[in-house]
């Protein structure tokens, strides 16, 4: 699975989990005596998107993906694809936080709703990832890929050879 791919869907991902967990919250809410969380909870997304918004600001790569890209393995052969198995081999925590937080919504309703949050920052700090990162394989002409490995070891790349992008330069705002 490619990196750029693997950002992409993390995020939609991060905000998928952050829709069914403000979800559950407003059921759990409606079907408990506990309606005042309600207003606390949905203040409190309020709060997470401008914080979330504010730490995915930046153009450029975060810099643990700047050290991944860089720590990245050379191949000259494309690697297999199994982009679910790479998806849920990486991001078991991401579905293990949205099922344990979703499944205390009945005995604690706010639980999901301040987990929902934290998904909404995450969603919008990474939303920029994607598009440094292709900057980056259109720059050097390569492509990164995600490699299976262990759920519990970290994430390794693997790079390969790709297209160049080959754009006139600009001097004194004349094209040479």
């Amino acid at each position: 699975m490619r990196f750029v791919d693997f950002l992409r869907s993390t995020v939609m991902l991060s905000a998928g989990a952050a829709t069914a967990l403000a979800l559950v919250t407003v059921l759990a809410v409606g079907t408990s005596s506990e309606e005042h969380l309600l207003p606390i909870v949905v203040g409190w997304w309020v709060i997470a998107a401008p914080i979330g918004l504010r730490l995915g600001r930046r153009a450029e790569t975060n810099p643990p993906i700047a050290r991944l890209l860089a720590d990245a393995k050379a191949s000259t052969a494309l690697p297999e694809n199994h982009p679910s198995a790479i998806l849920v081999n990486r991001l078991w925590p991401l579905l293990l936080f949205t099922l344990i937080a979703g499944g205390l919504a009945f005995l604690a309703p706010q639980v999901p709703g301040i987990a929902a949050g934290f998904a909404i920052i995450w969603a919008l700090a990474w939303r920029r990832q994607d598009a440094a990162v292709a900057a980056i394989e259109e720059r050097d002409g390569a492509f990164f890929y995600v490699m299976r490995t262990s759920p519990v070891r970290p994430m390794e790349l693997e790079r390969t050879p790709g297209f160049k992008a080959l754009r006139p330069e600009r001097v004194n705002g004349a094209v040479t």
